[in-house]
């Protein structure tokens, strides 16, 4: 099969679908995998890397469509990657489409296939592509809430952690789910006080358990 991994164009979006390491499994496997230059700049990957593993660097977003059959990006396609895409795709992404009407639409006209990484799903109803972003997303959720804390951006002052005299910062965390646990490690490796708020008692219990109260 020929692979494409494009650069991502979304704002703000600086990771790259595949690593070397996954490149060189498939290129050992018999795939030919294309990867457009620059790709993994974002991610501080370089084309040499990509090229050792096997990869061949295409220099156009458009060159790795027409090559390839599989595309694999991170975030969905964009309007100016609509016409790129063909009938003979098969696109794998995170695509969130109950949100995005419009790509629904788009995706729909190309009559390629469109898997999103958020509904494969393993026999036991987790979902192990969803999962990763959701534990980066909870982490985050602190880090961004300690800079809108600070007077200079609007905040009360708060200091998370305490010190000597002060007391600590108090965090709430409504939902105890993948992203909900992330973010609760994240307050209390902070030294915050923390409270979670849950509709299932059982994952009260597993926070009261793992967290020692």
């Amino acid at each position: 099969m020929n692979i494409g991994v494009p650069k991502e164009r979304k704002i703000q979006e600086y990771r790259v679908a595949l690593t070397p390491d996954a490149v060189r499994v498939l290129a050992g496997r018999g795939h030919t995998v294309f990867v457009e230059r620059g790709a993994g700049v974002g991610s501080g990957i370089a084309d040499d890397a990509y090229a050792g593993a096997g990869a061949r660097i295409v220099g156009t977003e458009k060159e790795l469509f027409r090559k390839s059959g599989l595309v694999v990006k991170v975030k969905e396609p964009i309007p100016s990657e609509y016409p790129l895409i063909k009938e003979h795709h098969v696109i794998f992404s995170y695509l969130h489409l109950a949100a995005a009407p419009a790509l629904v639409t788009a995706l729909k006209k190309t009559g390629c296939r469109a898997i999103a990484f958020e509904t494969v799903e393993l026999p036991d109803g987790s979902l192990p592509l969803l999962a990763p972003m959701s534990r980066i997303a909870g982490r985050l959720s602190v880090q961004v809430g300690l800079q809108f804390l600070q007077k200079p951006n609007g905040g009360k002052g708060v200091l998370l952690s305490g010190s000597a005299g002060v007391r600590n910062g108090n965090v709430t965390v409504i939902g105890g789910g993948v992203v909900g646990l992330s973010a609760v490690v994240s307050a209390v490796g902070l030294g915050a006080e923390v409270t979670v708020i849950d509709n299932k008692p059982e994952k009260l219990e597993y926070f009261y358990d793992h967290f020692e109260g």
